[in-house]
């Protein structure tokens, strides 16, 4: 059986959730108790999205060869691939729980950082079913078409910013 390996952000969110109980505790004894309930309320309300993101990312995985995946998302060919994760991350339907486990297994089979990133920009900055549904029925069609014009040119230089800044931050 494969060990898992413990990274930096699991201790980092190990110790804030020592600290928060240990400050809920200090605030009042119950606390911690309402906290846990609060949690298992949240968690039986995505479980299921939760759930379906993981199987759709690990069907994604046996479903897409690697070298498809390279071609299409690799660095051999950042214009194409960011272009993909452009479309792709305007078109994917589903929140967070969908698409996170999706662009994790892409960066561990081999996608290259800036189409990821320009996914995940393009997927949390423009969102067609919230825009429809709130964002121009509460704010009106001036606000949201300001804000969506740029949400939608915004993904690939985010994708090639971040490429650069990865390959800083990964030396």
């Amino acid at each position: 059986m494969k060990r898992r390996r413990v990274d930096a952000s699991l201790w980092i969110l190990l110790a804030l959730v020592v600290v928060a109980t240990a400050v809920a505790f200090a605030r009042d004894a119950s606390l911690p108790g309402r906290g846990l309930a609060a949690s298992i309320q949240l968690l039986r309300g995505v479980w299921l999205e939760l759930a379906l993101g993981f199987l759709l990312a690990g069907l994604l995985e046996v479903l897409i060869p690697k070298p498809m995946l390279s071609r299409w998302l690799g660095g051999e060919h950042l214009g194409q691939g960011i272009v993909i994760g452009w479309v792709a991350g305007l078109l994917i339907p589903g929140g967070p729980y969908v698409f996170f486990p999706i662009a994790a297994n892409l960066l561990r089979q081999g996608a290259a950082p800036a189409p990821l990133i320009t996914l995940l920009t393009a997927k949390t900055l423009v969102s067609p079913v919230r825009m429809l549904t709130y964002e121009a029925p509460l704010l009106g069609w001036p606000l949201t078409l300001a804000r969506f014009v740029p949400g939608v040119l915004l993904p690939p230089v985010m994708g090639l910013l971040g490429q650069w800044l990865y390959g800083i931050f990964k030396r």
